[in-house]
């Protein structure tokens, strides 16, 4: 049985959106709504909406939208009962008695089982006396036993069974194992077979808020490839969100976070005292990790490895981490290729220093512009001052003030001639990101006549935008839909994803529930409520009458109308009149 929309609509009257989103993001009030930066994807301006009074949101950049049970299961990579849970216990609200399809729960409440008792067996064998190798790499890589044990280190038997067998004996099936990504799975010439996934390695539990095993990295001791083997998505871990020890840094240093690339970079950084120090998990930093980050620091420092690949990810952290507002500092990371390094070569003090004069975002990049060039020749000179300008040209007139004086007492050229220079790097950057700006307006209109939900929409446009039509219209005014009700349902519909969304505002309407986005959020993933959400939201290009309603079923029942395929080359007015009743 599934949870009751009445109670449902309840909860959604209960909760405050805007709370909840902005405990997560920055939210800055624009008439009756609030928008800020996506958490969903990267950008500069901001376009993610929130609407308080139909508790819903919508990004108009990347299109994610949904109510607030799916905003928490985006953020918080939740199934539906989960996040509706967590909205419940948001609101001060008990979950309904009566039974509920909480299957997709419970099996995460089984991966989750699964993990920690993997999470034993593994630190079980690293200090089974037949495992040493696996103790000395730790030992020798200069850990505590104290430090081992903080964070459950482990180690992975070179056996293709011992995992499974030993979580079989405690009642996990084979199935289980591979939905946590513990086992894999062989089909080979018609015979099924499990094996381990993680074998022979060193293991490192990662650990989320709520102190739950998550996901696992298993490391090799020598020098073989894969040097890393990573738990891929599952049910209850979603690599771009993951972060290595932020349930211990999180309160360690009063809003300052050491941002670090690997597990032994931090987990030596927290044995020599330096508890505020985390990682981010899969192969690039991502807008989702920034996010969640920004809710528990004012201020990272960036510690990544003295090699060109931890440079490029230096600049795609700052990219990331400056459309958050939070304090960025980096550290130059001279003495070792890593923290791990520094810190066993030259002690914890070295590192201390090295913290205390790390640079801000702007002197990092001036200071990587430096190191291209030689500043003892004229052209040297010209070469880092043209690069310095366009550093900053994307600053603020203070901080330009400021940058061209120092640079114009260090290389002997007036400060006027840099601030010209300057200005008019300004002048290209800002043509640059008009143009982009203009690209990505031409490449929203070229999406809309596409949906990622609604494959169908493409090649029956005129139909698609009659169903739209008169789902935004019904939930707009329901009193249509009663009118209207004997005419059109949702098997009148062409496409099958408009269908779906016409099925769940029939059922919900037909039981006198008040028309809003929670009437979906059970029915469809977060991925579809974008699409949901998007229509919900169109109802200002409709003229909200009965009579639109009725063209639109007019559309809908004329079986004959030519499906239109090719869109290319429409024009927008072309593409509007697709839908208007000759």
């Amino acid at each position: 049985m599934r949870i009751s929309e009445r109670f449902i609509q309840e909860l959604q009257d209960k909760v405050d959106i805007e709370s909840v989103i902005s405990a997560n993001i920055s939210l800055k009030r624009r008439g009756k709504t609030l928008v800020g930066l996506c958490p969903f994807h990267n950008e500069k301006t901001p376009s993610f909406t929130v609407y308080p009074e139909s508790n819903s949101f919508y990004c108009f950049g990347c299109g994610a939208g949904g109510d607030v049970i799916t905003f928490v299961r985006r953020m918080e990579n939740l199934d539906y009962i989960e996040a509706v849970k967590s909205v419940a216990q948001m609101a001060g609200v008990s979950m309904p008695e009566d039974g509920y399809d909480d299957t997709l729960s419970k099996q995460r409440m089984r991966l989750l089982a699964a993990n920690r008792e993997a999470a034993r067996f593994f630190n079980a064998c690293l200090n089974d006396p037949k495992n040493r190798e696996a103790l000395d790499y730790f030992l020798k890589r200069g850990l505590s036993p104290n430090t081992i044990r903080k964070f459950g280190l482990g180690y992975a038997p070179n056996d293709w069974r011992a995992l499974i067998n030993h979580m079989k004996s405690k009642g996990f099936t084979e199935h289980e194992l591979v939905l946590a990504n513990l086992a894999r799975r062989s089909d080979k010439d018609g015979k099924t077979s499990f094996y381990d996934n993680f074998r022979n390695r060193v293991m490192f539990p990662i650990i989320d808020l709520r102190g739950n095993v998550i996901a696992f990295g298993g490391r090799v001791m020598d020098d073989s490839k894969p040097k890393y083997i990573n738990t891929s998505d599952t049910l209850v871990y979603k690599k771009s969100n993951g972060v290595f020890a932020l349930n211990f840094a999180k309160n360690a240093n009063e809003g300052k976070l050491i941002l670090v690339e690997g597990y032994m970079d931090v987990i030596a950084l927290h044995q020599a005292g330096f508890t505020n120090a985390i990682a981010c998990l899969g192969t690039a930093f991502t807008n989702e990790q920034a996010n969640l980050l920004s809710r528990y620091a004012d201020e990272i420092i960036i510690c990544y490895d003295n090699d060109e690949a931890g440079k490029a990810a230096t600049a795609k952290a700052l990219g990331v981490l400056g459309k958050t507002g939070l304090k960025l500092r980096v550290v130059s990371m001279s003495g070792g290729k890593d923290a791990d390094e520094i810190i066993r070569k030259h002690g914890k003090e070295r590192f201390a220093d090295l913290l205390k004069e790390a640079a801000n975002k702007t002197e990092y990049k001036l200071l990587e512009e430096r190191n291209k060039y030689n500043l003892a020749t004229d052209d040297g000179k010209l070469r880092f001052l043209m690069a310095a300008s366009q550093v900053l040209a994307g600053c603020g007139s203070i901080e330009r003030e400021i940058y061209a004086t120092r640079l114009s007492n260090e290389l002997g050229v007036s400060v006027d001639s840099i601030k010209s220079q300057i200005a008019t790097a300004a002048v290209k950057l800002r043509r640059t990101e008009e143009s982009k700006k203009r690209q990505q307006t031409e490449a929203m209109l070229a999406k809309s006549f596409e949906d990622k939900n609604n494959p169908e929409r493409a090649g029956n446009l005129r139909a698609a935008k009659a169903e739209e039509t008169l789902i935004s219209s019904f939930l707009r005014n329901p009193d249509f839909y009663y009118k209207l009700k004997e005419k059109i349902s949702h098997s009148d519909f062409v496409t099958a994803f408009n269908s779906r969304i016409m099925e769940s505002l029939e059922r919900g309407l037909d039981e006198g529930l008040e028309p809003s986005l929670s009437l979906f959020s059970a029915d469809f993933t977060p991925e579809e409520m974008d699409s949901v959400t998007r229509i919900f939201h169109q109802s200002g290009s409709l003229s909200n009458t009965l009579k639109e309603c009725e063209d639109c079923i007019e559309v809908l029942k004329d079986k004959s109308a030519p499906k239109i395929t090719d869109t290319s080359s429409l024009s927008e007015e072309e593409y509007l009149k697709l839908f208007r009743k000759k």
